[in-house]
């Protein structure tokens, strides 16, 4: 993969900064700096977030500055005030570049969320990582860059990091299901043999669906290139999954309404497994668009059918991910 030999340059593409000022390559001269690619709705970013702010914070005196690259996957998360309601939500005070362009992004030929760029005081990529995990191997970097750059203030020991709810790690030995999109743009495994109706209304009548990582719209909706909406009551997305953790992007569509929501595992309300955006019973509400946690499975982790039924009208639905 192409690198970009001018790291600091490329962040003139921002389209706006939150927590900071434009930083330009006078700001960051001698400094070691850590560019992280990520977007809110992204479970993987999200749970390398805790070790982007700890990063941030113990290192910062020592010439460290963690700088975060907003670059959207879908088209809400350009927003500013929706990034900036996750920048709260998710304790980021770090400074946050928003590439609504893909500027940035395309300037350092990046490929993934979340991305981890190093670069060394004299402004040069030394070190990259992409996706989740090997956060030792990322600190012993971030330490012998800082080392390099005579940080006499470095602390002694590594970062411990103690993760919860969302941005806790996942448990890939048991997650078998892949991300999945309900946009016909990039749908995969839809269980209904109509298929999908792109951009028009459609009654989806629910299918048994008896194969793992199929999923089924039940209902009346109309599928677009990036979500599936609901247009009455009622409706509801089945998805058989193999995971410990089960999320869901969602937004109250258009008209911005609170929509009610209730989820089932195998036809019972969760109980214990659910998750921080539902109750044991199963009750939750889209409030605005972000990451939704539904399932957190306790106990031995099996094939699953996941129901969530949608109360109210309007939704709209963009991807599952698991962990």
């Amino acid at each position: 993969m192409q690198t970009v030999t001018a790291p600091f340059s490329s962040l003139s593409g921002a389209t706006g900064w939150i927590n900071s000022g434009p930083l330009t390559q006078a700001d960051l001269k001698g400094k070691v700096v850590l560019v992280d690619f990520w977007t809110y709705s992204c479970i993987n970013c999200l749970r390398s977030l805790p070790y982007m702010r700890a990063w941030a914070d113990k290192y910062k005196d020592a010439g460290l500055v963690v700088i975060g690259v907003h670059s959207p996957e879908f088209g809400f998360e350009a927003e500013l005030p929706k990034v900036e309601r996750a920048v709260r939500r998710f304790g980021v005070t770090y400074p946050v570049a928003l590439d609504g362009n893909h500027a940035i992004w395309n300037a350092f030929h990046n490929e993934y969320w979340p991305a981890h760029y190093f670069i060394d005081a004299q402004g040069r990529i030394r070190h990259t990582h992409f996706g989740e995990g090997n956060y030792d191997r990322s600190e012993q970097w971030i330490r012998e860059l800082l080392a390099e750059r005579n940080s006499g203030s470095m602390p002694r020991t590594a970062t411990s990091v103690h993760a919860e709810g969302i941005e806790q790690a996942a448990d890939f030995s048991q997650a078998r299901s892949p991300e999945t999109y309900l946009g016909y743009s990039r749908a995969e495994r839809f269980g209904s043999p109509e298929g999908l109706k792109p951009d028009a209304a459609r009654v989806y009548p629910a299918p048994a669906l008896n194969a793992l990582n199929l999923w089924a719209l039940s209902g009346k909706w109309n599928d677009h290139a990036q979500f599936a909406e609901l247009q009455t009551a009622g409706g509801r997305i089945l998805y058989r999954f193999h995971a410990r953790d089960l999320h869901l992007v969602l937004g109250p569509g258009k008209s911005g309404k609170t929509v009610r929501f209730r989820i089932t595992i195998d036809g019972h309300p969760p109980g214990e497994s659910h998750g921080v955006d539902t109750d044991a019973e199963g009750n939750g509400t889209v409030v605005d668009y972000r990451l939704y946690q539904l399932v957190r499975q306790k106990g031995t982790v099996t094939d699953r059918l996941f129901t969530i039924e949608f109360l109210d009208p309007g939704v709209q639905a963009f991807a599952f991910t698991f962990g």
